[in-house]
């Protein structure tokens, strides 16, 4: 624990706004405790949040790093040049590519009618 920035709660307290004004500093917490122990962390909203979708990226690509890698590979040896195109992806899956237009699943493509509900 850094004792510049851990405090007991009840100090923090009586400090609370010149806190929540230091957080604001990238890289800056504050860890409060009770008795001793640690017991909150403040931190600024925006870096809480960043945190929490950095976390969530890493549970959906547990092997970042490594797709990374092959990635960087694939573009020096050029077999990315064998991947699917984003244009191609969505036509595969019904999206519309370029000017032309898919109607599925209902969709409706073309500008509002009058009576009728714009597609969102």
């Amino acid at each position: 624990m850094d004792i510049k920035t851990t405090l007991p709660i009840s100090e923090a307290r009586k400090k609370i706004f010149k806190i929540s004004d230091d957080v604001q500093r990238p890289g800056r917490h504050y860890t409060l405790t009770e008795k001793g122990r640690p017991k909150v962390v403040m931190m600024s909203a925006e870096e809480y949040e960043s945190m929490i979708e950095t976390m969530e990226v890493e549970r959906i690509f547990p092997n970042l790093d490594k797709d990374i890698a092959e990635v960087k590979k694939a573009i020096k040896t050029g077999a990315y040049k064998k991947w699917a195109t984003l244009d191609e992806l969505k036509r595969d899956w019904g999206f519309s590519v370029a000017d032309k237009p898919i109607r599925k699943y209902g969709v409706r493509t073309s500008n509002n009618k009058k009576g009728k509900r714009k597609a969102r």
